[in-house]
């Protein structure tokens, strides 16, 4: 599986710190031409504009020393009407919910009275957010004047558009603060933060006690900036995941470069918004969400404009990957995220239906690739065959690469489809296996066609070789790798056994040509020295066997079992050649101890040289014996056990044995033929003894 990776190497200077989120753009401005107006002409008003006169009773003024009093009650400044950010001040360490962490200090020229309005301009347009304080006092006293009564429409609405239009720049301020959070100094961040959750209480407080006789204003609440700043988190989200990275010399397409950007982005992004915003953001803001939904809706429209498109091979595979396995396991569920993400339930880039037929798309385009590499593999090994190339030699074997070109083919493509979702794996694997099968049936019928048309070729035997050593290796990938689809996996393995078979045949053909003469001397001499014929028998077999030593060694050993079951099979048609009849029991015992004898040098010689074909040892010694025995009733129990280790021994081979012992009557012959009668008929041999021999 890939890995996610340090992304975004920029030119020197630019280049974000790890974790950093490059916020650029400036920050929105959203004025309407009112607003543009109101700010024009905030300069004509003074904070008696906007602050409303105390309530006196009517007919009444004030004295001079009420007014000083009320003087002296006067809020002193903007570092007086902050005051309330730093009350209730959490411990360091703790998360904030937005107040500083200290009072800021009062400015010059603003203590001992209302800013005006001038000023509050000024402040704003430095910066100085501790300017909300004041302006939100403006606000609550407009709306008080507003309930009071006595003011005119006019008035009010000349007093609003100047509140609105410092709301304006403050709004900008603050907005501007949160949309590059990272690049703020961690207290002007804070006093953001701060000035972002005192107007959502504003607006909720509005919501939640309307002010009566305020009809005279326009409506202004709610604000909404937490929606605002939430509208320009997902503009942070487009813009940085819509650069494209430098074109690179990695290979590359230009989908997958910007797929791997935009992953690798949300990853450090998100890791940056958790690592550092999160301690600083009011809960209640959500801050991981916010960024993690809005980079999550950005990919995702991405995508769904992305399959608008008719899409190649390559982008399909690389859509599903990053849908099904990179997005889901590198990014969300990450370790830095996967805590902070869990229950936001982002869900899938892709629909689900869309993701079926990408699937569906994926699947058919694998199998149409795999078969048609198969296909190759085997058209150029075929063509090798034909112009008589000699295979090539690995340890002294004759190796063909055909085999591992298969298995990597399938597996590949196995391997391929898992990257995406296990189950997609093992759907895809069960289709390859089809393929492979077939592929299977193919090799067969072209090595058959091979072994028939290509005898005169100089390196014939070496190729035939060189394909029967490819067998173990298919053999151990069905057994160990795909067992559990194929049970029994006999439509992968009987191609196989039957290629093995047709290339032992071939090879053994001319040494058993040679032995065909040999054998016929047993008849021939009515078994005279058998020793010496079975000993030039051996010999042969000996001499020959140098000419597989560049089969494997288990391929060896399967062919000495070939040529073992050669040997008694050989030996039993001779016996069953109806041309010896020995009346005495002393011919007979004499001729049974010859075919054991011989039996004996036969499990010998084919055992050292690697037969392990034990299931023969007891058919020549048990034939010996039914030929040396006299009382009918051991011949039918030595002739019964025959039966259960050989269940395709018939009547008829039996007949052929019996017709031997020419003291046998035919009622003792035909009654010990009769217990084969009594076995059971579903038996059926495990291997082919006496089914491969023509008795008589």
């Amino acid at each position: 599986m890939l890995k996610m990776m340090t992304f975004f190497q920029g030119p020197p200077g630019q280049r974000p710190g790890p974790g950093n989120l490059d916020f650029l753009g400036s920050p929105p401005k959203l004025r309407s031409p009112s607003e543009a107006e109101s700010e024009a002409s905030m300069s004509e008003a003074s904070s008696e504009d906007l602050v409303p006169p105390p309530p006196l009773e009517a007919g009444t003024a004030p004295d001079k020393e009420e007014e000083q009093a009320a003087k002296k009650k006067r809020p002193k400044g903007l570092a007086t009407m902050f005051s309330v950010f730093t009350k209730g001040k959490k411990k360091k360490g703790q998360p904030s919910s937005a107040e500083p962490e200290a009072e800021p200090e009062a400015r010059p020229g603003l203590e001992g009275r209302l800013p005006t309005v001038e000023e509050l301009k000024a402040a704003l347009e430095h910066g100085r957010l501790e300017a909300a304080r004041p302006l939100l006092a403006l606000e609550r006293g407009l709306r008080a004047a507003a309930a009071a009564g006595g003011t005119s429409a006019e008035e009010l609405v000349r007093r609003q558009s100047k509140v609105e239009a410092l709301y304006v720049l403050l709004r900008d301020q603050v907005l501007g603060v949160l949309r590059r959070p990272l690049e703020a100094a961690p207290e002007r961040l804070r006093l953001a933060l701060a000035v972002l959750a005192e107007q959502e209480r504003e607006d909720s407080k509005v919501a939640a006690e309307p002010v009566p006789g305020a009809a005279a204003l326009a409506p202004t609440r709610p604000r909404g900036w937490l929606l605002l700043w939430r509208r320009g988190v997902a503009e942070v989200a487009a813009e940085r995941l819509s650069r494209r990275p430098a074109a690179g010399a990695d290979g590359r397409s230009e989908t997958e470069s910007a797929f791997l950007h935009m992953g690798r982005t949300m990853k450090e992004d998100l890791e940056a918004v958790a690592e550092r915003l999160k301690p600083v953001f009011p809960a209640e803001f959500g801050v991981v969400a916010a960024y993690a939904e809005s980079y999550h809706e950005h990919f995702a429209a991405h995508l769904g404009a992305l399959m608008q498109f008719e899409l190649c091979e390559r982008d399909i595979y690389m859509l599903l990957v990053w849908v099904q396995n990179f997005y889901p396991n590198d990014i969300l569920n990450s370790p830095k995220l996967a805590g902070e993400l869990q229950g936001l339930r982002l869900g899938s880039l892709l629909p689900a239906q869309q993701i079926r037929l990408l699937e569906a798309t994926f699947l058919s385009n694998e199998v149409a690739n795999v078969k048609e590499l198969m296909s190759r593999a085997l058209e150029l090994e075929s063509q090798r065959w034909a112009q008589d190339v000699a295979p090539q030699r690995l340890d002294g074997r004759c190796h063909s690469e055909l085999a591992i070109d298969i298995i990597q083919i399938v597996s590949q493509g196995q391997t391929k489809a898992e990257s995406i979702t296990p189950d997609l794996g093992l759907q895809t694997q069960k289709v390859l296996l089809v393929e492979l099968a077939e592929f299977l049936r193919s090799y067969q019928a072209s090595f058959a066609e091979f072994l028939e048309r290509g005898r005169q070729l100089r390196n014939y035997r070496a190729n035939v070789i060189a394909n029967i050593n490819n067998c173990p290796s298919f053999r151990t990938s069905v057994e160990q790798k795909w067992q559990t689809l194929q049970d029994p996996p006999s439509r992968l393995l009987d191609p196989l056994s039957e290629l093995k078979s047709q290339g032992f045949d071939a090879l053994l053909q001319s040494l058993f040509s040679d032995l065909k003469p040999l054998f016929k001397r047993f008849t021939q001499t009515r078994w005279a020295a058998p020793e010496q014929t079975l000993e030039e028998i051996v010999g042969t077999v000996l001499a020959r066997l140098p000419e597989f030593s560049e089969l494997q060694d288990c391929l060896r050993e399967e062919l000495m079992e070939v040529v073992h079951l050669h040997l008694v099979k050989e030996y039993i048609i001779r016996l069953s050649k109806r041309r010896l009849v020995l009346k005495t029991a002393e011919q007979q015992q004499q001729l049974a101890r010859h075919v054991l004898a011989n039996a004996e040098v036969i499990q010998r010689v084919c055992t050292q040289h690697g037969s392990s074909a034990t299931w023969l040892h007891a058919a020549l010694p048990t034939l010996a014996e039914i030929i040396r025995l006299q009382d009918p009733s051991a011949i039918k129990i030595e002739v019964a056990m025959y039966a259960t280790c050989y269940p395709d021994f018939s009547k008829s081979h039996l007949s052929a044995i019996l017709a031997i012992k020419g003291n046998l009557s035919s009622s003792e012959a035909k009654s010990i033929r009769n217990i084969l009668d009594v076995r059971s008929a579903a038996q059926e041999p495990s291997r082919s003894l006496f089914s491969l021999i023509n008795a008589g």
